[in-house]
Formats: C-alpha cells, structure tokens, sequence
C-alpha cells in the first residue's frame, strides 16, 4: 500500500517537472504504468509574487498552509514543494500544517553527502540565493555552501522569472548559467545545486561545467521512496 503525495506547486513549469518524475519514475519502484497517488495544488504565481515582492513571507506561508489543508482534505499523507524560494516561508507553514513536508534542501543536502561532495554552488533566485534556506541545511550535513556574486544573482534572477517559469530556454540563458558554473569550478565547487525548480529544464550534467544536483527531481524521487516505505517518516 502506498501513500499519497500532496504537492504544493507555484510556478507551473517546476511543479509540472515535480509531477512528471513522480508518475513516470513511478514505475521503477512499482511497475509498468504505476506510481502513487499524487494530488498537486498551486495557486497563481502572481498571487505567490505579490507577496514576495512585498517581502511577506509569513503571507507566502499562509498560501503553503492553504495548500496543505486541500491536499490534506484530498487525502494527501505527506507533502512535498518543489518550489525552492517559498521554503523561506516553510516554517511559517509548519506551525499549523496538517501534515509532515520533506524539506528540499535537506534531501539535496543528504544526496551530496552521499555522493562525497563538500563545497556546493548554490543557483536560484535572488530571493533562495539571498536567504538561509540552503546554507543552514548544507551546514547541518557539513557541507559549504558558495553563492552567485550580486551581478550573477541579478541576471539569474531576470532569466528564471522572464523566461523559464513561461517556459523559454534560450541558448543565452544556457551560455551565461555555464559562465556561472565555470567561475563556481575554479572556485573549488565539487557540485552545483539547480536551486530553482525550472533550472533543470535548462541545465544538466550533459552541458555544465560542475556535476549537477537536480533539486526538482531528486525531491520527487524522495518522494517516492517515501510513499513506497524505502525511507522513513519526515518530521512533522
């Protein structure tokens, strides 16, 4: 018997990369054709942005929460967000949330340790860069954590925002995130961390100076190995 896996979306491309690893990976675990159940809710972006833009992050918290509560009423077990940014307002969330989450910070964090790497670069938006979502979580599995220079997080921010969240990927884009990934190598990273749940859409092992860690992915896969009992319980 598997469990049901609720997913708090916010930008459609990364949620819907979330979804689609957790149905067609499914059937690794499972078999042909079968994954668990998976109930997903978002509400709009500009809704989560408004919020953002204005710095309000017990608000964005708020959104989370309303979106655990339809899961949870949708029989949801357990919840996963592949959106990174709006962890900064998961602990807002958790308060009252009536239901345990799998943090995606903490499941990149357990996948490098487990891979050997020690000094990560960290992409995402200027919002995730800016914030201890990634860092404390690296620190508590002894990990370093080096971020974009301001310059670098500026025009990450404009390419996540102004085009891959519509689902753009222009060969611009690609050019200026392996620049990035570059300056990250020769300041002794070991990996890179696709910190932005639509980064993966654009950046891969196949064209990055540094090995990749997929944070969309590897979150669903977690989910799946939580919903098929290969891992215990989240924390609630």
């Amino acid at each position: 018997m598997t469990q049901h896996i609720g997913i708090v979306g916010c930008s459609a491309e990364g949620a819907a990369l979330c979804y689609r690893t957790v149905c067609l990976e499914g059937e690794d675990l499972l078999g042909p054709y079968d994954h668990p159940e998976v109930t997903l809710h978002t509400f709009p972006l500009a809704t989560y942005m408004a919020a953002i833009e204005r710095d309000d992050w017990p608000a964005v918290g708020q959104l989370m929460l309303a979106s655990a509560r339809k899961l949870h009423a949708a029989g949801a077990d357990f919840l996963i967000c592949p959106d990174n940014t709006i962890h900064r307002a998961l602990p807002f969330a958790l308060e009252r949330s009536p239901l345990p989450w799998l943090h995606i910070a903490a499941v990149v964090a357990a996948e490098a340790r487990r891979r050997g790497w020690r000094r990560l670069g960290l992409t995402g938006t200027r919002f995730l860069v800016d914030s201890g979502v990634y860092p404390g979580e690296l620190a508590a599995q002894g990990l370093e954590c080096v971020r974009p220079a301001p310059e670098e997080r500026t025009i990450i921010n404009h390419y996540i925002f102004e085009e891959l969240v519509r689902g753009v990927r222009s060969p611009e884009a690609i050019a200026y995130f392996q620049q990035v990934f570059t300056r990250m190598r020769e300041a002794g990273c070991d990996a890179v961390v696709l910190g932005c749940t639509e980064i993966p859409l654009l950046m891969s092992d196949a064209n990055s100076p540094l090995p990749t860690l997929d944070s969309t992915r590897l979150l669903a896969r977690a989910a799946l190995r939580r919903a098929t009992g290969q891992e215990p319980a989240p924390p609630t």
